[in-house]
């Protein structure tokens, strides 16, 4: 069964956060993933300087050496700003 780390979409339409999962290659963007592995929130709020990032960086590294999952484009992005790739 192919892996892939991505990005499933969740919350209203002007308060989007974003869950970083691990999900079979062929299944649909907001479809049950095998394993939750954080959330992004893209929205800044009042006093906040930076995006929030709440990973398992044990999980992600266990997906991407010994799962043989494969990183979207999006998460690679994400995953180097946090130098994790």
């Amino acid at each position: 069964m192919p892996v892939r780390l991505r990005l499933s979409l969740h919350g209203n339409k002007n308060s989007r956060i974003f869950h970083l999962v691990a999900i079979d290659l062929r299944k649909r963007r907001d479809a049950k993933p095998i394993e939750l592995l954080g959330i992004y929130n893209p929205r800044l709020r009042l006093g906040e300087a930076h995006k929030t990032m709440e990973w398992s960086v044990d999980r992600i590294k266990y997906w991407l050496e010994t799962g043989g999952a494969t990183p979207s484009k999006t998460v690679v992005r994400l995953l180097e700003r946090v130098s994790l790739v």
